[in-house]
Parts: structure tokens; sequence; C-alpha cells
């Protein structure tokens, strides 16, 4: 089944479609609820992820976002190196740490009343641990390309725009001048078909428009 809304934000117009699918679960839980975002660099997964807590937030319910670049094994600078010097350095079980990105929502939905996680800073090509205080929070929410392989989730949503797709956003973007680096543009296309069969794995799927299919 696929729905569509006409709204000017198309993050918030996916997030007005799924929300009202799991309102119900997420209040009849007797714990905290998590919610994956899974897919390509630059489609969406962030802002969809913020539009998801904001909705969530207008209905009194209170929401946090982990970021998987936050979960990386080393800081972005370093990690682009060390693709380049080892060609099997890419990938969900290489350089990033899913195993505690996984703990961090085991015990979120827990009840843990706070949670260590690490910290990216992309201007200082450094990362630190940091504490995140849960008190008060009713839904984790997890975004990045890998999220859907994560064990502790309720809800998985996949975004379906490839690399290619995405090409406008990351030019706007423009992190690290990657759109004119023909290397990592080839990291990118390793990535989509690591990821290409992940879409089976979730509950909502969004397509490059932002239309949302429901999975039953």
């Amino acid at each position: 089944m696929t729905n569509k809304h006409n709204f000017e934000n198309p993050h918030q117009k996916a997030a007005k479609v799924i929300v009202p699918e799991i309102i119900e679960q997420i209040k009849n839980k007797n714990a905290r609820y998590t919610i994956t975002i899974a897919g390509e660099s630059g489609s969406g997964k962030t802002e969809t992820g913020k539009a998801i807590l904001a909705e969530l937030q207008e209905l009194g319910i209170q929401s946090v976002l982990l970021e998987q670049d936050d979960y990386f094994v080393l800081p972005p600078a370093s990690n682009d190196a060390k693709r380049k010097s080892d060609p099997n350095w890419l990938g969900p079980h290489v350089e990033v740490k899913l195993d505690l990105l996984d703990k961090n929502l085991h015990d979120a939905a827990t009840g843990a009343e706070e949670i260590i996680k690490p910290s990216i800073n992309y201007e200082a090509n450094s990362v630190k641990n940091i504490k995140l205080g849960l008190k008060g929070i009713d839904v984790i929410i997890a975004e990045g390309t890998y999220t859907s392989l994560l064990r502790n989730v309720d809800t998985r949503i996949f975004i379906t725009s490839d690399w290619k797709d995405t090409l406008p956003y990351r030019q706007k973007r423009n992190r690290g001048n990657e759109v004119n680096d023909p290397f990592v543009e080839n990291i990118l296309s390793t990535e989509h078909k690591i990821i290409a069969g992940h879409r089976f794995l979730a509950d909502f799927i969004i397509s490059k428009d932002y239309d949302v299919t429901i999975i039953k």
C-alpha cells in the first residue's frame, strides 16, 4: 500500500505517513520504542529522522536521534585514508561499530537513564565519548547506511534513493569535496551493492520522491 501526501517538505511528508501508522505501537509498548532509518549517502536519513522526531514531539512523545556517522571506528579524514590504503576497509562490520550502536539501542530500550556514545567532530577529525541523558525519552531513532542490520529495532525504514539519485544533494553539501573524487564515487557504488537487499528488511519504504510504501 502506498500513501501520498502533498507537503512542501518531503521529509515531513514521509513522517506524516509513518508516524500515524506506528503511534499506537509506541504508546502501547511498555518500554522505549526504537526506529531505524537506512539508505545511501545523501538520501535524507538525518532529515527524515528529524522530521519523525518533530512529528512525535507534536504528539507529546519525546525522541532522540542517534547518527551512525558517530559510530565509525575512525574519524572522517582518518577513515577516508584507511579506505584508500586498505581495500577491505569498507562495510558495516569493518569500519562501523554496529555492535556498540546495537548495545546503545538495547540499553535505551530496556530503561537506561543514560548511554555512553561516541561523538564525531568533523572539523577536528576526532572522536570522543559523551553521555546522552534519556530521562523522559520515549523513542530512539537511529539513522545510517547500515542500520537495517541492527537487532534491537521495532520499526525499520529504508530510503531507496541510490548514489546517483542523491548526486544533487551531495553536490550541495560537498563534504570533503566528495563529488569530485572518483574514489568516493566508487565507494558509494560499492555501498549501494552492499545495502541493496536491505530494503526487504523494512517496514516502510520511502521512494526517491518521498512517497511511502507501508509493508504489511
